[in-house]
């Protein structure tokens, strides 16, 4: 376990909520929204694909669709990631709580090292 996982702990990070799995709290609904036409978009993209290899279809056009599906994905994840910013994270910075600040900062470094590269 990296040094960033063992110091914050989830319970201090800021709108997390108690429930398990965990909740978001303040998702912005336009962005939900947007988020959720990506993410049908993707599964046609996804089924697409899966005709595409079962059709033998030529290699280098089945990277160029899963590339694209990649992005698509990458887009849903900076929304993510913006939603988060402005609600959790701006909540948590402005809160004025070590502690809660630093769970924060953790949260945010571990994400970008781990899966926003």
């Amino acid at each position: 376990m990296s040094a960033t996982k063992e110091r914050f702990n989830l319970a201090d990070v800021a709108c997390a909520s108690e429930a398990r799995p965990r909740r978001a709290v303040g998702v912005d609904p336009e962005i939900k929204a947007v988020n959720r036409h990506r993410l049908r978009r993707i599964e046609g993209q996804i089924r697409g694909l899966q005709k595409m290899v079962e059709e033998d279809r030529y290699c280098p056009d089945i990277i160029t669709q899963v590339a694209s599906v990649q992005e698509a994905l990458r887009g849903v994840a900076r929304n993510l990631m913006r939603n988060h910013l402005q609600h959790c994270a701006a909540k948590a910075l402005r809160s004025g709580k070590k502690q809660e600040t630093q769970a924060m900062y953790d949260e945010l470094l571990e994400l970008i090292y781990a899966h926003l590269r």
